[in-house]
């Protein structure tokens, strides 16, 4: 699956499902967003294994994303995961931050196994992970996963769009693999370890203009996190620091796919939240202030029962129904390049690298 094809789904509801198998990572990377070490928890596979095996061809989401912590360190769970989605037509993808490329070490076993059984591999690499794994080895190890695994990608992090550091390891990852190898790129943001850098930029939290209607794409795809607990919101860094009470979505310990998939669709908070936004949510539906920004509007309307009738009530009358319908088409409209470009500047069009070749690929199988 190209990052292309993902990107063209990233605003589809329950189209994707983000699996945090470990908070454990043998890397020490500063600006690490999850606080993951060593010795971080690792909680059991059980609820990981009963939810994907609740899928189904009906329900099933397009594309299971494991990540961790370093979700490598469960091989086996990351293989076994990738072929139960795929029996019932799901296909996977697993982020690495290349632990095990360093001083060019040969892929350990498990780790190739677990590779071979996913349809996408990326990459992380910025100028924190580099001071853990050179870049030279991380190269020479994506050369050997290219024929593990029918897609791969990078996912490089900087400070922005004018960061000499990013232009250069763009420049040299398209140059060493020829323009074959997408690339998303992302901003360094003061969450998790990263709280304690300087010179990065944090998220407006007050003083923001409310947009009468801004989508939010955080509440697409769930996030089944280390303990088990399954969040309507991917935003991990926020649903694990504050815990949100109305983006908690149940356990994956006790309710299947089908189940948490209803209600992640029809409940008309996640909808609102979803097509409109929380800041339209709160300035519309809520007494109190509504200029924390995107996620601290989101935050402020946990236990918010007022609020949230008020919601049910509107999306369920007329106008409420137009709105919204006119709201989700303009989400449908932003493909994958488009979302690329959103969130990561003048590099957007980096996630179609390789595309024509794989189309041309495809056609001759």
């Amino acid at each position: 699956m190209h990052l292309l094809e993902i990107g063209a789904i990233r605003n589809k509801p329950a189209a994707g499902l983000y699996l945090a198998l470990t908070r454990r990572c043998p890397l020490s990377c500063a600006h690490c967003s999850t606080d993951s070490s060593s010795t971080s928890e690792q909680h059991p596979e059980t609820p990981f294994r009963r939810l994907v095996e609740s899928f189904d061809h009906e329900t099933r989401p397009d594309l299971l994303l494991m990540s961790g912590g370093e979700a490598l360190l469960r091989p086996a769970l990351v293989a076994d995961l990738a072929r139960t989605a795929r029996s019932v037509g799901s296909r996977s993808y697993v982020l690495s931050g290349m632990w095990f490329a360093r001083e060019n070490r040969r892929l350990p076993a498990p780790v190739s196994a677990a590779i071979r059984e996913v349809d996408h591999f990326a990459a992380s690499l910025d100028e924190f992970h580099e001071r853990e794994v050179g870049r030279a080895d991380v190269f020479r190890a994506m050369h050997r996963i290219r024929e593990l695994v029918p897609q791969v990608s990078f996912q490089l992090t900087g400070r922005g769009d004018d960061d000499p550091y990013l232009q250069g390891l763009v420049d040299d990852v398209r140059r060493e693999f020829d323009d074959h190898v997408p690339i998303l790129v992302g901003t360094l943001s003061p969450i998790g370890r990263g709280r304690q850098l300087g010179g990065l930029t944090p998220t407006p939290t007050s003083g923001v203009p409310v947009a009468p209607v801004d989508p939010c794409d955080r509440i697409t795809w769930p996030l089944v996190t280390y303990d088990g607990t399954v969040y309507a919101c991917c935003n991990q860094d926020l649903v694990e620091r504050r815990v949100p009470e109305h983006l908690i979505l149940g356990h994956a310990s006790h309710q299947s796919w089908p189940e948490l998939r209803e209600k992640f669709l029809q409940r008309e908070l996640y909808r609102a939240l979803r097509v409109l936004g929380p800041s339209f949510v709160a300035s519309r539906f809520s007494d109190g202030p509504c200029d924390k920004g995107m996620c601290g509007n989101c935050v402020a309307l946990s236990g918010d029962a007022e609020a949230e009738r008020q919601v049910t009530e509107y999306l369920r009358s007329d106008s409420g129904r137009q709105v919204e319908a006119a709201a989700r088409r303009m989400v449908e409209q932003v493909d994958g390049t488009a979302f690329s470009e959103r969130r990561s500047g003048r590099y957007g069009g980096l996630v179609s690298l390789g595309w024509e070749a794989d189309r041309e690929q495809s056609c001759t199988r």
